[in-house]
């Protein structure tokens, strides 16, 4: 029960890892208003790779 919970946690944060990395700039368009924006797209991008890659090893160890 544990384990399947887990692995739908870990899915869904590989998930929204790998939507920050291609909506970046959307999102950085939608929810920021500042001046550098490229900025804040590497940011978000950096971020939703290091998201998808920990989502993806909490399901690695889980199965």
């Amino acid at each position: 029960m544990l384990e399947t919970i887990l692995i739908i946690i870990g899915t869904i944060i590989v998930l929204v890892g790998t939507i920050m990395v291609y909506d970046a700039r959307k999102l950085t368009n939608k929810f920021f208003s500042f001046g550098d924006q490229n900025e804040a797209t590497r940011g978000m991008k950096i971020l939703g790779f290091f998201l998808a890659i920990i989502g993806a090893l909490l399901i690695y160890f889980n199965i």
